[in-house]
């Protein structure tokens, strides 16, 4: 039979709403548990509901910085001050009233632009927000590192291992919110952030492709309403040494330059096929801007500007949380691209 451990050490890394996720457990004769595993730099707290400003809740999933953990994550620096707190909406957000909401059993939100998508965002008060490229770096980072790339709703799922995977929809192929399995997530349990794996893109903020350069809002700015607009001057290179980074399209390949390109291309290609011409910055790890899943892809557009859609969508077989499309410009609506909120306060 299946035993359940409860555990007050809150400081454990194993520890999910109070219970140990160990499959084996070795009790030290001091009483110790010997599978005890200190956070580092963050921690996953438990499912919470936050409420906007107009007194309506939304289920967030908190991620809670160590006071003392050096050096800091950038998703944690928003305007030069450092939070400790940031709750990411659990869910594909849907709209009530003008504003976004992390909701289960709801049909996402789609058909927004850019720009609408982070008015349903910032109207919802302080601290309230349309997912950062920042953010949404560090949770396809959390996943790698920790063995758990979410699956999804993408057409891979009628086959391989993911056959008996399945999610209620709400036409036959796009999601309602919260019906997949634990495997969904980006830690796979019931706690984790749902739905970055396919069923459909998510616009995030604070990162574009600008002619071919990468460009990016500093740390997590993005977080905040600040000027991003298309000619805003807070848009920052990103750069190797004292050189812009840009993407260059060839040959059905991408490729990580400081080259800039000469003329207009667009392309992509699996993750694994990508050439860099450079270390990898840390900037770009954090972004999740390299091969994270090499089944997965990246596609450029090298005219003007080109804001990321994440994710993937439920009729591609090469979704992920590593998916990145730049070829889309801020003003782009399709039924299967949606959005998500998210949220920083100080800890209380």
């Amino acid at each position: 039979k299946k035993m359940t451990i409860m555990c007050e050490r809150k400081e454990c890394a194993n520890l999910i709403n109070g219970v140990c996720n160990q499959k084996n457990v070795r009790i030290r004769k001091d009483g110790y548990c010997h599978n005890f595993a200190e956070f580092k730099e963050f921690y996953r707290e438990d499912n919470v509901v936050v409420m906007d400003k107009n007194g309506l809740p939304s289920i967030m999933v908190k991620f809670t910085r160590k006071p003392d953990a050096k050096p800091i994550h950038p998703m944690f620096i928003i305007g030069g001050e450092v939070y400790d707190e940031i709750f990411i909406s659990k869910y594909k957000n849907c709209i009530i009233n003008g504003l976004a909401y992390s909701l289960p059993m709801q049909k996402p939100a789609t058909h927004v632009t850019l720009e609408e998508a982070e008015k349903t965002c910032f109207d919802k008060g302080e601290g309230w927000h349309l997912m950062t490229a920042m953010e949404h770096g560090f949770l396809a980072n959390y996943s790698l590192e920790n063995g758990t790339l979410p699956h999804g709703n993408k057409k891979l799922r009628k086959v391989s291992w993911q056959s008996e995977e399945k999610c209620e929809t709400y036409d036959g192929a796009r999601m309602l919110t919260g019906t997949g399995p634990d495997t969904w997530t980006h830690d796979h349990t019931a706690f984790g952030v749902e739905g970055l794996c396919g069923d459909i893109y998510e616009w995030v903020r604070g990162m574009r492709l600008m002619d071919g350069k990468l460009e990016i809002a500093n740390n997590n700015d993005a977080a905040m309403p600040i000027d991003l607009s298309k000619y805003s001057s807070l848009w920052l290179p990103v750069e190797v040494g004292e050189e812009s980074v840009y993407l260059v399209a060839e040959g059905e390949k991408i490729r990580f330059t400081t080259e800039e390109p000469e003329g207009i291309n667009y392309d992509g290609c699996d993750w694994k096929d990508v050439k860099f011409e450079f270390n990898l910055p840390e900037v770009m790890k954090n972004l999740g801007l390299f091969v994270g899943e090499p089944e997965t892809c990246i596609y450029a557009d090298m005219n003007g500007e080109r804001l990321p859609l994440y994710g993937g969508c439920w009729y591609e077989t090469r979704a992920g949380v590593f998916d990145v499309k730049l070829s889309y410009s801020r003003y782009i609506v399709s039924g299967n691209l949606g959005f998500r909120s998210a949220y920083y306060r100080k800890k209380k």
